[in-house]
């Protein structure tokens, strides 16, 4: 009898899921709220302490950390399978939001119809990329080292804009900060027990991508491994994410115009569910040439690239993170892991600033958004829905 009861419980959990799902507005810190809410409190699937222990170990992963805590709740209460149902379900409303909406805009642009009325929505997302690089930097940002890396970061990622950046910033910035391990309290260590299948095929798929992309020339493939290695590389949630994609998908492939990609970060605001699905947007108009089932299809691998490496290191970490954070020289490298993620977003955030800074309207929708996020509690969605219709007002 004990199997469909526990049965049943996974159904109501993957139901909970889906509704946090449709409800989830305002990234990490306002899911995280909703969850201790809803899986915590009202359903009591897990304590509030163990919620916040998964979700630091998620921060410390690369990945998207809303969509890592969840797949992590379901590991905890139902293993793998109900692991991988949890991130289907959590990440498909947003998945299929986003393609909706890269098809949308391909269609405006196919038939010529302008899209001027999206013009405060640019400046806008450009506004909320400023301001979550300034609450990470709040947040990590705390001495003279970690200063020197964030300036070297914002340094380099500007004037060298190229993927390949990225990891170069992030590893060199872990390596450099666990050099001063000694500053770090000592705790005492047991011994860790890995299981490696998970890193296993974290590797092997990131490699077959590789090959098969570079073989076949396929684009739906080598969008899978751009998106894969994107998802393996970023810390620090979709602020961090966004300014990795920009570089690559607009400065360096130029898939996308400045425009369309402007918009997508301002649908993610719109769109409830994880902020990584501006990478199902990314991807779906990256193969608009191909039609709509080309968008689909790329909106659907971008989408399972995106957060499918942040799943294996769950399931990797998860088993021995208890032992793994009492080592010196893991909890110094996330000091600079953190500052270079947060010097990618500066230098993102000025790069996309820089065409508007002789636009006036533009400069003073920046402001002004930044104005209302610093002293108000306007709901972002609702910030980009005004800038909408401000801009179908505003000829």
């Amino acid at each position: 009898m004990a199997h469909p009861i526990r049965h049943f419980r996974y159904l109501i959990y993957l139901l909970d899921i889906l509704l946090l799902s449709c409800t989830a507005f305002g990234g990490p810190q306002v899911h995280l709220m909703m969850m201790i809410e809803r899986l915590v409190r009202k359903r009591k699937y897990i304590t509030e302490e163990e919620l916040l222990e998964l979700q630091a170990l998620c921060q410390v992963l690369p990945g998207p950390s809303s969509t890592q805590t969840v797949t992590a709740i379901g590991l905890k209460i139902g293993g793998q399978p109900l692991a991988y149902l949890t991130l289907l379900v959590w990440s498909i409303p947003a998945m299929v939001l986003m393609t909706m909406a890269a098809i949308g805009i391909h269609y405006l642009n196919q038939n010529q119809i302008s899209l001027s009325f999206t013009r405060f929505v640019g400046p806008m997302a450009v506004a909320f990329l400023m301001y979550g690089a300034y609450a990470i930097a709040r947040k990590v940002i705390h001495d003279a080292q970690s200063w020197s890396f964030l300036i070297i970061s914002i340094i380099l990622a500007y004037l060298y804009p190229s993927p390949y950046m990225t990891p170069v910033l992030i590893i060199s910035g872990g390596i450099a900060a666990s050099l001063n391990f000694r500053k770090h309290e000592k705790m005492e260590r047991g011994p860790i027990r890995i299981a490696w299948r998970p890193i296993i095929f974290w590797i092997s798929v990131l490699i077959a991508a590789a090959i098969v992309g570079k073989i076949t020339n396929s684009l739906p493939v080598r969008l899978f491994e751009n998106f894969y290695r994107n998802g393996s590389l970023v810390f620090g949630g979709g602020q961090v994410l966004i300014p990795i994609l920009y570089n690559e998908f607009v400065e360096f492939k130029h898939y996308l115009t400045e425009q369309e990609f402007l918009s997508g970060m301002a649908l993610t605001q719109v769109v409830p569910g994880p902020v990584f699905s501006i990478a199902t947007f990314v991807g779906s108009l990256s193969m608009q040439p191909h039609g709509i089932t080309g968008q689909i299809i790329g909106g659907f691998v971008s989408t399972a690239g995106i957060f499918l490496p942040g799943t294996f290191f769950i399931f990797f970490a998860y088993p021995f993170w208890d032992q793994l954070k009492r080592y010196r020289g893991i909890r110094a490298s996330l000091q600079g892991i953190h500052a270079a993620s947060c010097g990618l977003t500066i230098a993102a955030a000025i790069s996309m600033f820089e065409p508007m800074a002789n636009n006036w309207q533009s400069v003073a929708t920046v402001i002004g958004t930044l104005l209302i996020l610093s002293f108000t509690k306007v709901p972002s969605y609702l910030i980009i829905i005004a800038g909408l219709l401000l801009g179908l007002i505003i000829r």
